[in-house]
């Protein structure tokens, strides 16, 4: 762990929850935190997303976001927000993002299945995190089985991913858990020549050649340390990646999007 230990962690896909008032599950929190110290990582970003809702009407985001910003007043070092919404809302949605990002201090945005990424819908939307110079992180995965697709019928895969990349070229957008969304090599191969897409590499699934065959094709710049609140694994497949230690570090720190996370913003 002394790769943890000794070099800035930054994790780009956490999560905190609420409790049954709708207000931050505290004790949750606080053990999230001690989790994170034990295993070295400095700085967490954290969502509330709703994926039981296909409708996600605005009452339900919003009481999410405020969630998140309890969890980032808790812990001003530590937690840092990102915010939830449905963006089919429209200027709802839009509003709540200018809402999370310039009055409560969030970094970026999380985004559930309620539309593929690259849905019209959306456009207005993406124009909107552009204008503010943030990043927007997608729940994502390449999957066959039928039950999953019956559960996530607009799950967004690489191709949807690539073709919102190409429409906006400077946006930015992170495809989520590479190892928790089913065939992760078509996943990587997807975005290959779609630069302002990075993927986190967190999720259960820890096959050997993963973390190796993203280096070999995206680059190290454009993998994001994250463990989807699964620690053992995501830690485990970086430590024991065959990739040269200046490519872990990168990943841990991700370094190509420190200047999201260092800009001054009230929390």
């Amino acid at each position: 762990m002394d790769l943890f230990y000794s070099n800035r962690v930054i994790s780009w896909h956490e999560h905190v929850r609420g409790n049954a008032n709708g207000e931050l599950d505290i004790a949750h929190c606080d053990k999230f935190i001690s989790c994170c110290d034990k295993a070295g990582i400095d700085k967490m970003l954290c969502s509330v997303p709703i994926s039981d809702d296909p409708f996600c009407p605005p009452e339900k985001f919003i009481a999410a976001n405020n969630i998140v910003h309890q969890a980032m007043r808790r812990y001003p070092d530590r937690i840092l927000g990102m915010c939830f919404v449905n963006p089919g809302y429209g200027e709802t949605a839009i509003s709540e993002v200018k809402r999370c990002v310039n009055r409560l201090g969030m970094k970026g945005i999380k985004l559930y299945h309620q539309y593929f990424i690259d849905d019209p819908v959306l456009f207005n939307f993406v124009e909107c995190c552009t204008e503010l110079d943030i990043p927007i992180l997608m729940h994502a995965g390449k999957v066959c089985d039928e039950d999953t697709i019956k559960r996530q019928p607009r799950l967004s895969d690489g191709v949807h991913f690539a073709k919102i990349a190409r429409r906006y070229p400077e946006a930015n957008f992170i495809m989520a858990h590479i190892g928790g969304g089913g065939d992760w090599q078509w996943q990587i191969k997807a975005i290959a020549d779609t630069p302002n897409v990075v993927v986190d590499m967190s999720g259960s699934v820890h096959d050997c050649p993963m973390i190796e065959e993203a280096v070999e094709i995206l680059g190290a710049d454009r993998i994001l340390f994250g463990t989807d609140n699964g620690f053992s694994s995501c830690i485990g497949k970086i430590l024991g990646a065959d990739i040269p230690e200046n490519h872990k570090k990168t990943i841990l720190e991700g370094t190509r999007y420190l200047r999201f996370i260092e800009r001054a913003g009230k929390q």
